[in-house]
């Protein structure tokens, strides 16, 4: 029977909120767990592997996990960010993701926005160059929301759907 894992890195919650959504919508044996928790990857057929943008990457902690993945593993990527979702900035994470992944099968990405920490803000807002970029991430407070964790269980079951093909 195939297994299925749903790991995650989340500082404000908002990624575990995606993981606990892509992990609901799964069928058969899974299993969901922060990424400090995750050891053995040889025995899933699939990995969702979540994060949070950090500076418009993917945080340090998820690069080296991404390069020890198993060659051919079929995994999935998901994040959160203050971005506007579909701007170029919310985008480059998931980028640098699948190229740090390429020995791994790429099924599919998925992002939503979610709620930035107040004191982030406000040391983006005092800094010029990411004063526009703390405007705009103030507007994700209320992400993800209840479309946002949808949107996620629809990324869940195309991409257990793919996984099922050659």
């Amino acid at each position: 029977m195939p297994k299925t894992l749903v790991t995650y890195f989340s500082q404000t919650g908002n990624t575990k909120k995606i993981a606990e959504a892509i992990f609901e919508a799964l069928e058969g044996e899974k299993t969901i767990q922060p990424i400090d928790e995750t050891r053995q990857l040889e025995e899933y057929n699939l990995i969702f592997i979540g994060f949070p943008v950090h500076s418009h990457s993917v945080p340090l902690k998820i690069q080296d996990f991404i390069k020890n993945i198993p060659e051919n593993k079929k995994i999935a990527f998901f994040s959160t960010h203050g971005s506007l979702t579909g701007s170029r900035l919310s985008r480059e994470a998931l980028e640098h993701a699948v190229i740090l992944a390429a020995k791994a099968k790429v099924l599919g990405t998925f992002s939503c926005r979610g709620r930035v920490s107040l004191e982030a803000l406000e040391v983006f807002k005092k800094s010029p160059e990411h004063e526009a970029w703390a405007e705009m991430a103030a507007s994700a407070a209320s992400h993800p929301d209840e479309r946002d964790l949808e949107d996620g269980k629809s990324f869940s079951k195309w991409i257990t759907t793919l996984s099922r093909q050659p």
